[in-house]
């Protein structure tokens, strides 16, 4: 298998992460450039992640049937025409339409990358190979606002420009059809989405997501109303988030090989609510930012576990089970932004605090799966 045509798959798996959180740090200035306020431009995160989400309840299913490569490389060449819709749009609303379209086009490229990877992975490698891929996603968290909160200091429309140029290079040079062809047997089964394993990394996928999604936003949200931040410093806060997981992609993925998505689970959980609680509390900026990494190395590790969980939950249909869990994920996320915000107008502090529940839940489910298995 050649190595120069499998990159495309890693170096896709940066497209999503990226269209999710590239607003965050710009959210002043698409207000005020589109002549809106903050709170209305906050609600970009929800218009990509709900079609995002809602659509990859199907979208794995139907590319399994339509041809991977295929359904990638034309997702990918409207992706692009989205991020030209959002860097000209001249109100709000044509603004969130076009975000809207963003998470429509990549809820159909993230879910048949995992797959590919998983039929082309030998089992026994497989968590290293999902933590390179979320060592990618990682990336795209970490550069999207940095280069947003640098585009903001000059025109925020240019922060559109870099994604654009990421799908263009990815149409032009998809990964080899051996690579990303279908590999199951058969026609892709509906009926074979419905098993346990599947619906644990969907639980654990969702809980992941609305916390830290809660952590991109609050923590954009706080740098400026306690410690008076600019854009560019904005940015790099939300980019400690993505270089930390990028910095632990690979030890997560090989811990994975070693002692399984559970126990990983757990401990990634762990490490996750003590950031939360660090970022929210924390009583200096420099605080704020290591529950910051803390929350970035816990959510790689958690994107890893929950990728080969789905991915291995089915062979009928790899594509539409990670889709599905990819789908409860940003639903997660979509819902972020609604549950938290107001919790965070309200008590700052407690608020943003609040965000921890989610972790809890996951753990608590986690014994509760372990406790059975054992017994």
């Amino acid at each position: 298998m050649s190595r120069t045509r499998v990159w495309p798959l890693y170096v896709g798996g940066a497209l999503g992460p990226y269209g999710s959180t590239m607003v965050t740090p710009i959210l002043q200035e698409v207000a005020e450039g589109l002549d809106s306020t903050p709170e209305i431009a906050a609600s970009a995160l929800t218009a990509y992640m709900i079609p995002f989400a809602a659509l990859m309840l199907v979208s794995g299913t139907l590319a399994e049937r339509w041809g991977r490569r295929r359904t990638v490389r034309v997702s990918l060449v409207v992706f692009v025409l989205a991020c030209g819709l959002c860097a000209l749009a001249p109100t709000m609303e044509l603004f969130l339409a076009a975000r809207v379209l963003q998470g429509a086009t990549n809820a159909f490229t993230t879910p048949l990358l995992v797959a590919s990877i998983t039929d082309s992975v030998p089992r026994a490698r497989l968590g290293r190979a999902m933590g390179w891929f979320a060592a990618w996603q990682a990336a795209g968290q970490a550069f999207s606002p940095l280069i947003s909160g640098v585009s903001g200091a000059v025109d925020w429309r240019l922060a559109f420009v870099a994604p654009a140029l990421c799908a263009v290079l990815l149409a032009l040079l998809p990964p080899d059809e051996a690579v990303s062809e279908r590999r199951a047997s058969g026609r892709a089964s509906w009926r074979s989405l419905a098993n346990s394993q599947l619906a644990l990394a969907c639980a654990l996928a969702f809980l992941c997501y609305l916390a830290a999604v809660g952590l991109t936003v609050l923590s954009v949200l706080r740098a400026e109303d306690a410690f008076g931040l600019g854009p560019l410093e904005r940015g790099l806060v939300a980019s400690a988030f993505g270089i930390a997981g990028l910095l632990m992609a690979d030890t997560a993925g090989r811990v994975l090989d070693r002692i399984g998505p559970l126990a990983l689970g757990l401990i990634a959980n762990t490490v996750l609510a003590f950031g939360l609680v660090t970022a929210a509390l924390g009583p200096s900026a420099v605080a704020m930012v290591l529950g910051v990494v803390a929350v970035g190395a816990a959510v790689t590790a958690m994107r890893a576990t929950v990728n080969s969980m789905a991915a291995t939950s089915t062979a009928e249909n790899r594509a539409g089970a990670s889709s599905l869990a990819l789908s409860f994920q940003f639903f997660g996320g979509a819902l972020a932004v609604a549950v938290w915000v107001p919790l965070y107008v309200l008590a700052p502090g407690a608020g943003f605090a609040a965000t921890a529940l989610a972790p809890v839940i996951a753990i608590l489910l986690l014994a509760a799966v372990r406790r059975r298995i054992r017994s």
